[in-house]
C-alpha cells in the first residue's frame, strides 16, 4: 500500500515585503519531518519578496515581464516570461491582494525556492523538498491547475524511459513531472479562497534529494525554443511566417525535412502554383504564381532562399534551403 497525504494549514497572517518567508511559515508546518515537500504558492513568494506594484494595471506591466507573445485572443495574451513559462498575461495576478495592486512572478522561483529549503532547515532542522507553485491553464483542456515554477531539493521529474511494466512492454517515453503532480495536489488542500497559501505534502520522500543537492529546479520542466510543437498560437504563427524575422525562426523549431517541405508545397499548390523538385540538399520551385507565398511557407518550416540559378528570376525557379545545416 502507498499512501500520499497533503496537510495546508490555516493561520498564516499576512505577507509583507521583507518578512522572512521561513519563519513565518516554520510555526504553522510544524512539525516538519524529513522527506516532506512544502509547496507554497508564489503569490505569497512574490509578496516576501516586494513583487507588489501598486498603482499599475496588468496591461501596464504586461510588456515588462513578457519575452515573447505566443498568441493572442481579444484582450487575452499568452505569453513566455523571461522565465519561459508560457502563461496568461504573464502570471501577472490581481487577486488576493489590495485593490489597486499587481503581483509580479518571482524573479526566480528556483532561487527563492533553495532559499527557503536552506532557511526551513536552519529553523527546523527538517530536509524537506521545496515546490513554489502557481496558476496555469492547459492546452486543448478547460480550467486551471497549479503547476511548478520553482523548485529545490527534488527530483521535479522521474524518468521511466527503458523500464518494462508488467507486460513485458519496454516504455519508451514515459516521464511524469510529479512536481506539478504534487503542486496540483497540495492546490486542493489549499483551495482559491481559503487563505491557505502553503502546504505539506508527505509520502513521497523517495523524491526528495539529500542535503545540499538542490537538484535542478522547476527550470528543467520548461521546454527549450523550438522544442515545443506549439511555439506559437495559430493566428500568432501566420504572423510570425509573414513578417519573416529571422528572430523568430528558432521558435518553429529545427528545418523540417525535405519531405516534410514538399508535401507543404503540394497541399499549398492551388494557391502557389508551380512545380517542385527537390534537388541537392535543397527544393526548388519554379513558375510559382504566387513566390512571397511559398517564402513564407518555407519561413514556416525553417527553410530559407537559396542563391538562384545564374539568368533566371526568382518567379522562375525559387530555390530553397534548410536554415542551418
Amino acid at each position: 500500500m502507498s499512501t500520499v497525504s497533503v496537510t495546508a494549514p490555516d493561520g498564516l497572517p499576512e505577507v509583507r515585503a521583507g518578512v522572512d518567508l521561513a519563519t513565518l511559515l516554520a510555526p504553522v508546518l510544524a512539525p516538519l519531518a524529513d522527506g516532506d515537500v512544502v509547496v507554497v504558492t508564489s503569490k505569497v513568494v512574490s509578496k516576501a519578496e516586494g513583487r507588489v506594484v501598486a498603482g499599475t494595471t496588468r496591461e501596464e506591466a504586461l510588456a515588462g515581464e513578457t519575452d515573447r507573445v505566443v498568441a493572442r485572443k481579444g484582450p487575452t495574451q499568452i505569453v513566455r516570461t523571461h522565465h519561459g513559462l508560457i502563461m496568461a498575461a504573464a502570471g501577472i495576478d490581481a487577486s488576493n491582494v489590495e485593490q489597486g495592486s499587481i503581483v509580479l512572478l518571482p524573479v526566480d522561483p528556483d532561487a527563492s525556492a533553495r532559499s527557503l529549503r536552506a532557511s526551513l532547515l536552519a529553523i527546523t532542522g527538517a530536509n524537506v523538498g521545496v515546490i513554489v507553485t502557481d496558476t496555469a491553464g492547459r492546452a486543448w483542456r478547460e480550467g486551471q491547475t497549479d503547476i511548478a515554477i520553482g523548485a529545490a531539493g527534488l527530483l521535479v521529474a522521474e524518468d521511466f524511459a527503458g523500464r518494462v511494466d508488467g507486460h513485458g512492454n519496454e516504455l519508451a517515453v514515459t516521464a511524469p513531472a510529479v512536481a506539478d503532480e504534487i503542486a496540483g495536489m497540495a492546490e486542493l488542500a489549499q483551495g482559491k479562497l481559503g487563505g491557505r497559501p502553503v502546504a505539506v505534502v508527505r509520502g513521497r520522500a523517495d523524491l526528495v534529494l539529500p542535503r545540499g543537492d538542490d537538484g535542478t529546479g522547476a527550470v528543467a520542466l520548461v521546454r527549450a525554443e523550438g522544442a515545443d510543437l506549439f511555439g506559437f498560437g495559430a493566428r500568432e504563427a501566420v504572423l510570425r511566417a509573414v513578417a519573416g524575422d529571422p528572430g523568430d525562426q528558432a521558435v518553429f523549431g529545427t528545418p523540417a525535412s525535405t519531405e516534410e517541405l514538399l508535401r507543404a508545397l503540394d497541399v499549398a499548390a492551388r494557391s502557389t502554383g508551380g512545380t517542385t523538385t527537390a534537388y541537392d540538399g535543397g527544393v526548388e520551385v519554379s513558375d510559382s504564381r504566387e513566390p512571397a507565398l511559398v517564402l513564407v511557407l518555407a519561413f514556416a518550416h525553417g527553410w530559407v532562399p537559396d542563391a538562384a540559378p545564374a539568368g533566371t528570376t526568382r518567379r522562375d525557379r525559387l530555390r530553397l534551403r534548410p536554415s542551418t545545416p
